[in-house]
C-alpha cells in the first residue's frame, strides 16, 4: 500500500506543480482583492484548475493501478485543462487589473484572440512532449476548417466585424449610437453580435456584420465627459412675426432660462428654415448633456419655448377653416371678448394697490394689459436692465435675487399672488434693481410705461401708495445688502424722497 501511494505521489506531484499551485493562488488571490466586478468569473477559473488537478490525481491512481494508457490519456486531458485555466487567471489579472492601471485599455476580443492563442500553443507543445506529430494533425485540421468556413461564412463574418469593431474603437460599450431607426446605448459588443439597450428597456441584438456594412452614429460616450448632443426643435410662425423679433425673443428666453440637461456653451440658437404657405418655419437648436433624459429636456425646452412665443404676442401657425358671413360667429368673438374682459376685471380687483379706482378705470386698464405667462425658471428680468413693464401677478410665486459684485447672488424676497412688481423702474426710469425668476408657473399681466403714467396722472393718489411702497422696500434692499457689502450701492438720488422721484420723472 504505501508503495502504491509512494507511485501515486509522484506520477502527480511533479516537480513543477508546487510553482503552478502558486501560480494560480496568488493570481486568485490579487484578482479578488482588485477586481469586484470580476469575482465570479476568477472563482469559477479558480474552481476548474483545482477539479483539473483532482483529475490528474485521479490520472496517478490509474497509473499506479497499472492502467497505464487511460492514465496517460487523463493526465495530459486535465494537464491541458489546469493550464488552460491558469492562462485564463493570468489574461484576467493582467488585462483587467495591470494594464488598466498603466493606461492601456485593450478591448475584450483582443484579450480573447491572446487567450486563445495561448491555449492553441500550449495544446501543440503538449501534444508535442507525449511524442504526438502536431504537423498531421494541423493537415488534417486545415480541411476540415475549410469546409467549416465555407458553412459558416456569415458567422465568420460576423465575427471578423467584430473584431475590427473593437481594435479600431469605432464603438465601444457605452456608446449613445443611432441605426437606422433605433436609438439606445451600446451594451456589449461581443464576438457575433452588438446588443443595444433602447431607452424603453428594449434589448436589441445587431449582427457585426450588419455594423460594418452600413453606418451607425455616435452621439455620445461614456468616458468622455463634454460631448454635447444638438437638438432640432421645429416650429411654424405666422407672417405677422417679424423674424428678427422672433429669433431675438426665443433665443434670450431659452439662454436665460434655467432649464436642467441644457448646455449653456455652445448657447441655444433660433434659425429661420424655410417658407411655407401661411407660415414661416423656425429651428431651435440647443445642446443636450445626457443624452439619457432626451424627451423630458425637449418637453421642457418646448414649454419655455412657448411661454416666451405668447409672451413676445407671436401666433403658432396652425391649420384653420375660417366661415364667413356668419352672424354666430360674430356673436361668439363678441362673447369671448366679453368673458375674457370680465375675467381681467376679476384679476385687477384682487390688487389693493388698484382698490381706490372706479369700475370705468379698470375697465380701461384692462383693455391695456397684456397676458405675460411665464414657466418655473423664467428670468422676468435681470439687475441692470431697463425698466419697460409693470407686472401684476395673478398665480404663481416669483424670487427676487440681488446680485452683488465677486460674490453670489442672494435671494432677497419672494413675490407672491396679488403683487405687483418691477414698478420703480417704470415710474423713476432708474435701472431694475433686483434680478426676478419665476419659482412656479407664473399667470401674469404687464402694463407698459405709457398706460402707468397715463394712470398716475389721472389718480395721483395711486402715485403716492406706491411711492410707500417702494419706500418700504428700498430700505429693506438697503438693509439686506449691508450684509454683503460695507456700504450698499444707491443710484437714486438722496436729495428727494421716493414720491419726488416719482413725480420728477413722470412730469407731475
Amino acid at each position: 500500500m504505501e508503495l502504491m501511494l509512494q507511485r501515486i505521489w509522484a506520477y502527480f506531484w511533479l516537480p513543477e506543480t508546487k510553482y503552478v499551485i502558486a501560480a494560480a493562488v496568488i493570481v486568485t488571490l490579487l484578482s479578488l482583492r482588485l477586481l469586484a466586478r470580476e469575482r465570479r468569473r476568477v472563482t469559477v477559473t479558480f474552481i476548474a484548475f483545482v477539479l483539473c488537478l483532482l483529475g490528474q490525481l485521479v490520472g496517478a491512481v490509474l497509473e499506479a493501478l497499472d492502467y497505464s494508457r487511460l492514465a496517460v490519456m487523463l493526465h495530459e486531458l486535465f494537464v491541458i485543462g489546469s493550464g488552460m485555466a491558469l492562462f485564463r487567471l493570468l489574461a484576467i489579472f493582467v488585462f483587467r487589473a495591470i494594464l488598466p492601471r498603466v493606461g492601456i485599455v485593450v478591448a475584450r476580443i483582443a484579450e480573447d484572440i491572446c487567450v486563445l492563442s495561448l491555449y492553441a500553443l500550449f495544446i501543440l507543445a503538449r501534444l508535442h512532449f507525449v511524442g504526438l506529430d502536431p504537423s498531421s494533425l494541423l493537415t488534417t485540421s486545415a480541411v476540415i476548417t475549410a469546409v467549416l468556413a465555407f458553412a459558416m461564412q456569415d458567422t465568420l463574418g460576423n465575427i471578423l466585424a467584430g473584431v475590427a469593431l473593437q481594435l479600431d474603437n469605432s464603438l465601444r460599450t457605452g456608446d449613445w449610437i443611432r441605426i437606422d431607426d433605433i436609438n439606445g446605448r451600446v451594451a456589449q459588443v461581443r464576438w457575433r453580435q452588438t446588443t443595444i439597450r433602447t431607452r424603453n428597456g428594449e434589448v436589441v441584438v445587431v449582427p457585426n456584420s450588419q455594423l460594418m456594412r452600413g453606418r451607425f452614429t455616435v452621439y455620445g460616450r461614456e468616458e468622455v465627459a463634454s460631448w454635447p448632443w444638438r437638438r432640432w426643435l421645429w416650429f411654424n410662425l405666422t407672417y405677422d412675426s417679424p423674424p428678427t423679433q422672433v429669433i431675438a425673443a426665443v433665443e434670450q428666453a431659452i439662454s436665460v432660462a434655467e432649464i436642467p440637461n441644457v448646455a449653456d456653451d455652445p448657447r441655444p440658437s433660433c434659425v429661420l428654415m424655410d417658407f411655407g404657405p401661411g407660415y414661416a418655419r423656425y429651428a431651435l437648436r440647443y445642446w443636450m448633456i445626457d443624452p439619457q433624459a432626451d424627451d423630458p429636456t425637449d418637453s421642457a425646452v418646448r414649454v419655455h419655448l412657448l411661454a416666451a412665443l405668447q409672451r413676445g404676442g407671436m401666433e403658432l401657425a396652425v391649420p384653420e377653416q375660417s366661415l364667413l358671413v356668419t352672424k354666430e360667429n360674430e356673436a361668439y368673438r363678441k362673447s369671448l371678448q366679453r368673458r375674457e374682459g370680465e375675467r381681467r376685471l376679476a384679476d385687477l380687483r384682487c390688487f389693493e394697490i388698484l382698490a381706490s379706482l372706479q369700475e370705468d378705470e379698470l375697465r380701461t386698464i384692462s383693455q391695456h394689459l397684456i397676458h405675460a405667462p411665464f414657466v418655473s425658471g423664467d428670468v422676468i428680468y435681470r439687475q441692470g436692465d431697463v425698466a419697460h413693464w409693470l407686472y401684476l401677478l395673478t398665480a404663481g410665486e416669483a424670487d427676487v435675487w440681488l446680485e452683488f459684485p465677486q460674490q453670489p447672488r442672494q435671494l432677497f424676497r419672494t413675490i407672491t399672488a396679488g403683487s405687483t412688481f418691477g414698478e420703480r423702474g417704470v415710474l423713476t426710469g432708474e435701472l431694475r434693481h433686483d434680478t426676478v425668476i419665476a419659482r412656479s408657473d407664473l399667470v401674469c399681466y404687464r402694463l407698459d410705461q405709457a398706460t402707468v403714467e397715463q394712470l398716475v396722472q389721472s389718480r395721483p393718489e395711486i402715485a403716492e401708495a406706491f411711492a410707500g411702497i417702494l419706500a418700504r422696500r428700498e430700505q429693506e434692499m438697503k438693509e439686506f445688502s449691508q450684509r454683503y457689502v460695507e456700504a450698499a450701492p444707491d443710484g437714486t438720488k438722496a436729495e428727494m424722497g421716493m414720491l419726488d422721484r416719482i413725480r420728477s420723472f413722470l412730469g407731475l
